[in-house]
């Protein structure tokens, strides 16, 4: 149970243009729920700074020049393109220097740890951030931890939107402040409903989650149709198995999906894809044309992953998110054995002979 202090907390929030816009909302507007002084801070007095997204536009009540870190309880880094920016401003990256070794909370998330790593402060830390990163933070001397929240001392870091709840239910608890009328779950509780304390806070709504669920569940329906249509055509037994395996797999999507929108209680019983959007298909692929079959197949699936890599992205529902980024993985593994297998057939068709022109082959 938390222990709700009553002491004024002041946190300071940094950013720079191109800040990623729920990282800096949910945040911003829970911590002044809950009754803290939340002061933004950012290179320039007078700029108006965009977010990401193009939802949250707004000026600085500060500059991380002016301000001392030790007057703070806390200090924030959303992510987005921000991060990049200030780390490259030498009074940003002093700025929460300063925090840590006054020993302030100090919470990042996303891209937020690359100010981290430009002040060197990750070296024998437990930490983490967005995946694109990760290599990054290692090479800071980071022990990178694919945890939606992990916490070391007084640092807090947090991988992308979706861990958004849990992330600044972590600060409030530490700071010791509670919301009214407002029950903060334990921060492990993946059973949470988080998504609805998002939302509370200005993340995505329960509808954004459900269109986010439908796109993913209509791409995997389609291309489930589409695999069974290339399993039917293929010849090439290895290929028609790999086939099999991800008709399956597909299937597995889909009844996941389906039951988050169960859950959610949005599910929509609708009828599968139209036959006739395959009919293109039929116009050109051959039962014995492997390699036009492989390359049809491997743009399926490299679609599907960047599909669910952007739905990843977008929502700050950790469940939600978790079924996009098993996707994701999942569809990016059928790629990559998809292409060693279209590498090993090109490789194959290219070391085999021509068959001989003769002159009665060519009726003379």
């Amino acid at each position: 149970m938390m222990i709700t202090d009553n002491t004024p907390k002041k946190v300071a929030i940094l950013i720079d243009q191109k800040f990623e816009d729920a990282e800096f909302k949910i945040p911003y507007q829970a911590l002044q729920q809950a009754g803290a002084q939340v002061v933004v801070l950012g290179s320039r007095m007078n700029d108006t700074y965009q977010g990401k997204q193009g939802k949250v536009s707004i000026k600085p009540d500060g500059t991380v020049t002016e301000t001392r870190p030790d007057t703070f309880d806390a200090v924030i880094i959303p992510g987005g393109m921000a991060p990049d920016t200030m780390r490259n401003n030498p009074n940003a990256v002093q700025f929460v220097q300063k925090a840590m070794e006054l020993n302030k909370l100090v919470a990042a998330v996303c891209h937020g740890p690359q100010v981290l790593i430009e002040g060197d402060l990750l070296q024998g830390k437990n930490a983490t951030g967005f995946l694109s990163i990760r290599k990054d933070m290692t090479n800071a001397g980071a022990n990178y931890v694919d945890e939606p929240l992990v916490v070391d001392g007084n640092l807090i870091t947090s991988r992308q939107p979706g861990d958004l709840a849990i992330f600044t239910t972590a600060i409030l608890t530490r700071l010791g402040l509670g919301i009214p009328d407002q029950a903060l779950p334990d921060e492990t509780d993946m059973t949470a409903q988080w998504w609805q304390l998002a939302e509370a806070w200005g993340g995505s709504s329960k509808l954004d989650i459900v269109n986010g669920l439908n796109t993913a569940l209509a791409g995997e329906r389609y291309g489930r149709k589409a695999f069974e249509y290339y399993a039917q055509k293929a010849s090439d037994l290895e290929l028609r198995s790999l086939l099999q395996e991800i008709i399956e797999n597909k299937q597995h999507h889909i009844i996941m999906l389906e039951n988050r929108l169960r859950d959610l209680q949005a599910f929509e019983s609708i009828p599968e894809v139209a036959t006739d959007a395959y009919a293109a298909l039929q116009n050109w692929l051959q039962p014995s044309d492997s390699l036009s079959i492989l390359r049809h197949a491997l743009g399926d699936i490299q679609t599907g992953v960047v599909d669910a890599y952007n739905l990843r992205k977008q929502f700050t529902d950790p469940t939600s998110t978790v079924l996009f980024t098993q996707i994701e993985e999942e569809l990016a593994d059928y790629e990559q054995r998809l292409a060693s297998l279209y590498h090993n057939r090109l490789g194959e068709q290219e070391a085999t002979p021509a068959e001989p022109t003769t002159l009665a082959a060519v009726g003379g």
